[in-house]
Formats: structure tokens, C-alpha cells, sequence
């Protein structure tokens, strides 16, 4: 069974004037999500800043969001599944953080892959193969090669599918040729979720289950809708609204994840507070731009 089918929301971490999490305003952000037909939170993610937060943070935000989503999502009829990320490049601090996740009540769990001292395709097989079975809930491995500068292939995919935990792939790598290839290794052992915003039909065209998005921060029901409406067959409603978000979704990706996307919460009246460094805010041309492609979508 998939985690989830549509759109998983890449949430941003609100911090206070102070720069430290603000859970009131997490559950704000968390209540619009769910109120607006997402259908899965993903808690620290890169989107979330997890880079620059503590373990004792981390653990918190990821417990706030599963206390939110049961919450609101009861109050909507709908079970909301809470994915945390936990990537990192050291293999034991991996599969410690997975287990505190897991106890904070994670539904599933997010792994980059190793970057930095990255690996070699049998390296990544061991080291998803020690985090597997050191948690008990399903597993998304996270291909962002732009990030990592570390690309796994297809066929090490296909070969980490046979464990049974390891159920999804949030694949970034903008090589339509290699998600092609997942689909046509792994089949129905592996759930394939686009990782970008601005080509989440391809993605879906290839038999993606759906995405775990950013944009869905600024605009939940419309990235929802994209991904239902392709799986019930309205090819052309779903490649409207793919091409309608394009000129925000160039303002989010103009500068460094997650600078943008948390300015645009602050413009739609959500106190997101500010980055922590080395992240900084954008330059004002950017700001200017993103408010107008905002405005003329309608979201402000």
C-alpha cells in the first residue's frame, strides 16, 4: 500500500523573532495544509531547514507535526500520514535518528542520499539496507543528485525495492530517462514521487503516485487537484494548473530552497520568521517578483 497518493507538502519550520521553533505557528501551517486537501506532511525535509536544526528540534518538530496532522485530520475524516525527513551522510546517526523519529510517531521516514563523503552504488545499498532494518515503518529514499552530487541508479533502486520497508523514491534528478527506467526495474515495488515542482505531470505520466512538493506550502489544494486530476484521467485540467504554477515555481527556485518559499508564507500572513545562516533572505528584486506571480495566480 503507498504512503500516500497526491500531494505531500514539503512544510517550512517557522521560527520565532528569537530564530527558535514556533509550534503554534507549525500547527497553523499544518491545519491549512490539511484544510486544503493535502494528503500527506513531510516534516524536515529540506524545505524544513533540517540541516540547521539540533536532534532535541528536530525530534520536536517532527512530534508537533504528527500531534497536528492526527488532529486536523480527524476533524476532516481523512488519515494524514506525517513523513520526517532523516537524511544524512553518517549511517549510525541514521538509523538512531530514524528510530527517535519513529518513536515521536512518524508514519514513514525520508533518506537522502549520503552526501559529501557520498558512497559507491554498493555503499548506498548498505547503507539503506542497516536504516531499513533499524525502524519499522516504510522508507522513501530521496535522489537529489543536484544536492548531494551522489545519483543512484536504477538498478540499485530495483535491488533496495526487495526489502520490504523500503517502499517509495522521491526522485529530483531531472533525468526523465532514468525515473523511466525505476518504473520499468521496479514495478509496483517501488511508489516513485516527483521531487520538483515543474514537472510533476512527466512524473505522474511515468506512473508517479504523486509529489512531495514545495509550492503545496502556497498553494495545497491547487497541487492536490494537479495530481487527482491526472489519475482520474483529466489529462488536460491536470497540465493547466503544471503550467499555470511554472512562473512561481521559477521565483522558488531563483535562490537557494527554502529562501523563497518562506518569504512567500510571510507574504500570505503566516510569521515564518526568519532563515538561519548560512541561509539569507532574497535580494528584493526576487521578493518583488515572487509577489507579483503570486498576485497574478491569486494566492495575494
Amino acid at each position: 500500500m503507498s504512503i500516500f497518493i497526491g500531494s505531500g507538502a514539503a512544510v517550512c519550520t517557522p521560527f520565532d523573532a528569537g530564530n527558535r521553533f514556533n509550534p503554534e505557528e507549525y500547527e497553523k501551517l499544518i491545519k491549512f495544509q490539511i484544510e486544503n486537501g493535502t494528503d500527506a506532511i513531510v516534516s524536515c525535509g529540506t524545505t524544513g531547514e533540517l540541516s540547521t536544526l539540533s536532534k532535541d528540534e528536530h525530534i520536536e518538530v517532527v512530534r508537533t507535526a504528527v500531534s497536528a496532522a492526527k488532529k486536523y485530520g480527524e476533524a476532516q475524516g481523512r488519515n494524514v500520514p506525517v513523513i520526517a525527513g532523516a537524511g544524512g551522510n553518517n549511517t549510525a546517526y541514521c538509523e538512531e535518528i530514524g528510530r527517535e523519529l519513529t518513536k515521536a510517531g512518524a508514519d514513514a521516514l525520508m533518506y537522502t542520499t549520503p552526501y559529501y563523503n557520498k558512497t559507491s552504488q554498493r555503499g548506498l545499498i548498505e547503507h539503506f539496507t542497516r536504516i531499513a532494518a533499524a525502524v519499522n515503518v516504510p522508507i522513501v529514499m530521496y535522489n537529489i543528485p543536484p544536492r548531494t552530487a551522489m545519483n543512484m541508479t536504477p538498478k540499485t533502486m530495483a535491488e533496495l525495492a526487495k526489502i520490504p520497508n523500503i517502499t517509495a523514491v522521491k526522485e529530483a534528478s531531472g533525468d526523465f530517462g532514468h525515473v523511466a527506467e525505476i518504473a520499468e526495474r521496479c514495478g509496483d515495488a517501488l511508489d516513485i514521487y516527483s521531487g520538483n515542482d515543474d514537472y510533476i505531470v512527466p512524473i505522474l505520466s511515468l506512473g508517479g503516485k504523486g509529489v512531495i512538493s514545495t509550492i503545496a506550502n502556497i498553494a495545497p489544494a491547487q497541487v492536490h487537484d494537479l495530481v487527482i486530476k491526472l489519475h482520474a484521467g483529466d489529462v488536460a485540467g491536470s497540465r493547466k494548473i503544471q503550467l499555470g504554477i511554472l512562473p512561481i515555481v521559477r521565483c522558488l527556485f531563483t535562490d537557494v530552497n527554502p529562501i523563497v518559499i518562506k518569504t512567500a508564507l510571510n507574504l500570505m500572513g503566516f510569521k515564518m520568521g526568519g532563515l538561519r545562516a548560512p541561509l539569507v533572505a532574497p535580494e528584493d528584486a526576487l521578493t518583488a517578483q515572487l509577489q507579483q506571480a503570486m498576485k497574478d495566480y491569486g494566492l495575494i
